[in-house]
């Protein structure tokens, strides 16, 4: 199954390009909305498209400010300044992705990618 994406505007093509080589819907933020647009409205862009939303942006894993239950999942990204990780991040991710393929179960999940681990919030 094809799990569906809102990448936000600071998530390198090349992670888009993976996502979508592995067979992934990825939707960019700026074809939906304007890549200037507050954080509440691009999470509420992910929720109107049902769609996980994928970020860099730390603000996404403060599961205060953005209770996972609330939303259809989260992927944030932790590559901290470190772009040449993203081949091994991508390859833990889409590892994880195929192991876990319905979009149902990403729903209200938090999964903070690292290139080492995948930790998953409630």
């Amino acid at each position: 199954m094809n799990l569906r994406f809102l990448a936000d505007q600071c998530v390198p093509r090349e992670i888009v390009a993976a996502l979508r080589s592995a067979g992934h819907v990825v939707t960019l933020l700026g074809e939906e909305i304007s890549i200037r647009s507050s954080d509440p409205d691009v999470i509420a862009c992910a929720v109107r498209l049902k769609a996980i939303l994928l970020s860099l942006n730390g603000d996404f894993s403060d599961i205060v400010t953005y209770p996972p239950a609330k939303y259809h999942g989260i992927v944030a990204i932790q590559l901290h300044n470190h772009p040449e990780a993203i081949p091994s991040l991508m390859d833990r991710l889409n590892r994880f992705l195929t192991s876990t393929p319905s979009q149902g179960f990403y729903v209200g999940k938090l999964l903070i990618v690292e290139p080492h681990r995948i930790r998953i919030r409630h």
